[in-house]
């Protein structure tokens, strides 16, 4: 057993007991990470005195459940509202949790301390839905698609796409922002181009997560490094090696699709037209509508938090729709709380611009609190834990470590629906283990960032999938299922884990530990996993330091 800042670390039992840390942190931008860290690991150090871990068939009985309920709700019903599923999880992970021994105020308390961490994460989603719904009413969504429609060419517009989203998600460090506001007006130009709804989404995706994934903006590009220790920029600079290929790759797709695929069909230059002319008549177009855009992403190279930054677009939209469309302040207000609506008669302008809002994002506004209350119920009560512990007793690898921290940030994804939760803990899980085996952590942290920030959007119940099919309206809750070919089709995303792997199995770009880093280690206390029975030299130490 080793003593930590994370905690004490038994491999015979495979227990972590935290015992409280602090992480000095190298810049402003890490405190939004810092924060949800310090938040989860609080509650882990202030609850109620542990329990037994529950035994791997138990903990896994909840999720099986929960997963056969979901499936029964998508496939058998026909219906996509994993809302109820997800809340049946939750009761029966409240059922695991009290034969164990919780009582439900404790069991209650993780469920809503993992939704208060993640609170910003809904703050985002409505002022994205007042976004929205103000930049459309001002013009800004308009000019954006009149534009593009004018300027960009259906051959090479689904890799403007991602390379724009890319741009502008690593300048305000959100995904999410990135989607809805941007995103949203590549949704017309694609549709006015004549291409599939799901190859544009899967572009937009492609590219509003990658920017966030490597934006020293975004929270959870701080969350990951500060989860394992590392610095945040020596793991985004640990990033490239992953990033730029499936970047090249996935551009190469979206370039052959759009000269290949997507042209043999024609692009209608009468739809193009159509739209402009009614954009046209229903919208004062020009270069000026675009300030309130421009501010946002000023405020965010100015590194202002994302939340205060959304809000001035919300209020400079405001603004422009009063002074430019000659809007009143009380549809001002409407749009910004029931989005905007208008009938042009052109039905791709009309099923594009009839959204937004505060109220557009409660369907996905409760989703996600369900899936994190049931995400901070399994954490609760063990269930996590005992099955990333069955995990770790079998790796007995780098390779092997390797794949089990992306496929655990995966699962984790695919069952609590958190994105936040499948970066901290399998980051808290597995670093010990990492630093036993002697590899740097920065491992791990690109481990966790790829199963966690890229896998998010592609998990329809997800956090980030929610807001991906509500922003983009993708209407997979109406029936349009064929929508969800956006995700085998949000190249970037899953072919970064991909190639992540393929460095793991062949040694490529997995650097081992420093005497430096390991020196840092033994000075701070950090735990390190005692895997000597697995034929490593372990613990890992500085040559200069002698073995304790």
């Amino acid at each position: 057993m080793r003593n930590g800042i994370f905690g004490r670390l038994d491999l015979d039992s495979g227990k972590l007991r935290p015992n409280g840390f602090s992480l000095l942190l190298s810049s402003n931008e890490q405190e939004r990470g810092q924060r949800a860290l310090d938040e989860q690991q609080w509650e882990r150090d202030m609850s109620s005195p542990q329990k037994a871990l529950p035994s791997l068939p138990l903990a896994l009985t909840p999720v099986l459940l929960t997963l056969i309920v979901l499936g029964v709700q998508l496939f058998y019903f026909d219906d996509f509202t994993p809302h109820v599923p997800l809340a049946i999880g939750l009761a029966l992970t409240g059922l695991v949790g009290i034969k164990l021994g919780f009582d439900w105020e404790d069991i209650e308390k993780g469920v809503f301390h993992v939704i208060h961490v993640s609170l910003p994460s809904v703050s985002v989603l409505i002022t994205v839905g007042m976004i929205i719904g103000v930049w459309i009413a001002s013009g800004t969504v308009p000019t954006l698609i009149y534009y593009g429609l004018t300027i960009l060419s259906p051959e090479i517009f689904l890799a403007a796409a991602m390379l724009l989203c890319a741009v502008v998600s690593l300048s305000l460090g959100t995904s999410w922002g990135t989607v809805g506001t941007v995103g949203l007006a590549l949704m017309g130009i694609g549709a006015g181009f004549g291409i599939p709804v799901y190859w544009t989404a899967g572009a937009v995706v492609s590219g509003a997560f990658f920017g966030d994934k490597v934006s020293p903006l975004s929270d959870t590009t701080n969350l990951a490094p500060a989860v394992t220790g590392v610095d945040v920029f020596s793991h985004i600079k640990n990033m490239m090696p992953t990033t730029i290929p499936s970047m090249l790759i996935a551009l190469g797709i979206y370039l052959f699709a759009g000269y290949g695929l997507i042209e043999s069909g024609g692009a209608s230059f009468d739809k193009i037209t159509a739209i402009t002319s009614s954009l046209q008549e229903n919208f004062v177009i020009s270069p000026w509508l675009l300030l309130p855009a421009i501010l946002v992403i000023a405020l965010a190279v100015k590194r202002m938090p994302p939340i205060p930054s959304l809000f001035a677009g919300v209020l400079a939209g405001g603004l422009t729709a009063m002074i430019a469309q000659g809007v009143g302040l009380h549809d001002v207000f409407t749009y910004a709380n029931s989005g905007y609506r208008i009938d042009t008669g052109v039905s791709e302008i009309d099923s594009l611009l009839n959204r937004g809002g505060i109220q557009s994002m409660m369907w996905t506004i409760s989703l996600v609190l369900i899936a994190l209350g049931f995400g901070g119920a399994l954490e609760k009560t063990g269930c996590l834990e005992t099955i990333i512990k069955a995990i770790m007793m079998k790796v007995k690898s780098f390779a092997g470590i390797q794949t089990a921290a992306v496929g655990t940030s995966m699962a984790t994804n695919l069952v609590a629906g958190d994105p936040y939760l499948s970066i901290a803990l399998p980051g808290r899980m597995y670093a010990p283990v990492y630093r036993g085996m002697g590899y740097s952590t920065l491992n791990l942290s690109r481990a966790i960032e790829e199963g966690g920030t890229l896998i998010s959007p592609l998990v329809p119940w997800n956090a980030g999938g929610a807001f991906v099919i509500s922003a983009l309206a993708l209407g997979v809750s109406d029936g349009h299922l064929e929508n969800l070919l956006y995700i085998p089709l949000a190249f970037a995303c899953w072919l970064s884990p991909v190639i992540g792997l393929a460095y793991a199995y062949t040694g490529l770009f997995s650097p081992r530990a420093s005497e430096a880093e390991m020196q840092g280690w033994h000075d701070s206390g950090e735990t390190i996993a005692d895997l000597s029975d697995h034929g490593w030299e372990t613990p890992a130490i500085p040559s200069t330091t002698p073995a304790e």
